[in-house]
């Protein structure tokens, strides 16, 4: 899954989308011959397709990339990104296809070897999945998320250390360290160190958004599966020495 840096905050981008949709038409016909504000409203729908989709409105946020698509029908980018919120929708097939589309248009797009992998890794394709992460992180050796997701995949073999390995250079580029310390707190815990399980826990709770106010489905689903894994570890059951 890749990382996406979005243009406003949560009430400026709520009036830009209100102005893009009840205007589209209008935005259309004044930039014709305009390549600038062709741009610049490209850019706000894929930015409020993929905050629509962080807040689990796919269908919406599928209607405007598919949009753009019909739009610019060579851009990889769209693809991939479709292709990652048909599988946050479910929609695997649709999703694999939109992958390998984005692949055969710019095969150096490291975040599509990322996302494809993602959809091999859910379909229980481990080894498939190791060789696309491999590949995302060849070509882009600081992409995060391809780090932990190979990591994740290493510990779904068995092979905790060579996880462990992943996650630590992860931690190594200063973001989603939430992500990470949850990730490798799961290792250890599925390892049998429950001591470093449990402090990985709390370093993670520390850094995922509160639940009371975020919007992310994400980060929201994580925190709460960290608290039910911290949970396990803590009962009487699990003596902590």
């Amino acid at each position: 899954m890749n990382i996406h840096s979005f243009l406003a905050d949560d009430n400026q981008q709520s009036k830009q989308y209100k102005y893009v949709l009840n205007n589209t038409n209008k935005v259309q016909e004044q930039s014709k011959n305009d390549r600038s504000a062709s741009t610049l409203q490209n850019n706000y729908l894929r930015s409020f397709a993929l905050k629509s989709a962080q807040q689990g409105n796919y269908t919406e946020a599928i209607a405007l990339l598919s949009q753009l698509i019909y739009r610019h029908p060579h851009n990889a980018v769209d693809y991939n990104n479709r292709g990652l919120i048909y599988f946050q929708s479910g929609e695997r097939q649709k999703a694999l296809y939109d992958y390998n589309t984005a692949l055969k248009l710019n095969p150096s797009l490291a975040s599509a070897y990322n996302n494809r992998a993602n959809y091999y890794a859910a379909c229980g394709e481990l080894a498939t999945a190791l060789v696309d992460y491999d590949r995302a992180i060849d070509l882009n050796p600081c992409h995060v998320r391809a780090w932990i997701n190979r990591g994740i995949t290493w510990r779904d073999l068995g092979q905790y250390e060579e996880a462990i390995e992943n996650f630590e250079v992860a931690l190594l580029f200063g973001q989603l360290e939430g992500h990470i310390w949850a990730e490798r707190g799961r290792t250890y815990h599925l390892w049998g160190d429950w001591n470093c399980a449990i402090a990985d826990y709390r370093r993670a709770l520390t850094q995922l958004p509160d639940l009371k106010t975020t919007k992310d489905v994400t980060g929201s689903r994580l925190h709460l599966q960290i608290e039910n894994w911290l949970n396990d570890l803590l009962s009487p059951e699990h003596p902590i020495w």
